[in-house]
């Protein structure tokens, strides 16, 4: 086999060419995942730290809620979008199946319990060993929340890297409700299994390769920030 017949060698040439078919796929899985993280981070974190801080009914059923849906199976998440803005749908109107959004929504549904819950610990965290400071200076709950989340800044930010790590691989719930439409739904995930499915092996193993090493590259991210607490915090 010649270097230009492996699928490997067509692969690297491919992202080494800056391909802008390959390019342009990544650049719109990037753009879903980014935007579904930081909704979902805006939503979870104050509503983790809420959990941390005040105490009502149906506390502890809401904490197992969450921790139960950061496993929710993909494909029952895309279902459950794909009800809600099919034409049937109470959000049918809006036209909004088979477009970036609805893979945005899809991403938010998943990421948003993994960053709530795990806000909810780390906040609990702090809030039980600074607690009696807090008290001291008459900090009430409202009050004590951007205090506990800014003390709370690396652990958090490990938190979102792991959430946009789990948006930027998923692939059941975006061909659900995306439909993978080429140039307008298709991304990474989609276009791995369908270009596969296609014998198109350079294309896929290139959206891989990318794939491979922005999980790789949110890991380092997450290691770092976790190193550097651990330096400034003790």
């Amino acid at each position: 086999m010649s270097p230009s017949e492996n699928p490997f060698y067509t692969a690297f040439a491919l992202i080494l060419g800056m391909d802008q078919g390959l390019i342009d796929i990544v650049m719109l899985s990037l753009q879903v995942s980014l935007l579904a993280v930081l909704l979902a981070s805006v939503l979870a974190l104050p509503l983790g730290a809420a959990l941390a801080l005040w105490r009502f009914p149906g506390r502890n059923a809401l904490i197992v809620l969450l921790n139960a849906l950061m496993g929710l199976p993909p494909v029952v998440a895309g279902l459950c979008v794909y009800l809600l803005l099919s034409r049937a749908g109470p959000l049918g109107q809006f036209g909004l199946l088979f477009t970036p959004t609805a893979m945005v929504i899809a991403q938010v549904i998943l990421v948003f319990p993994i960053i709530a819950a795990l806000t909810r610990q780390q906040v609990e965290t702090l809030h039980n060993e600074y607690a009696e400071q807090l008290r001291s200076l008459g900090l009430k709950q409202l009050r004590m929340m951007p205090t506990l989340l800014w003390d709370a800044r690396f652990g958090l930010l490990t938190v979102i890297l792991a959430g946009f790590g789990r948006a930027s691989a998923e692939v059941g719930a975006v061909m659900i409700v995306g439909g993978n439409i080429d140039g307008v739904t298709r991304v990474m995930t989609t276009s791995i299994v369908l270009e596969t499915s296609k014998g198109n092996l350079p294309l896929a193993l290139g959206l891989g390769i990318v794939l491979l090493s922005l999980v790789t590259l949110i890991n380092a991210l997450a290691h770092m920030v976790s190193e550097t607490a651990k330096r400034r915090l003790g």
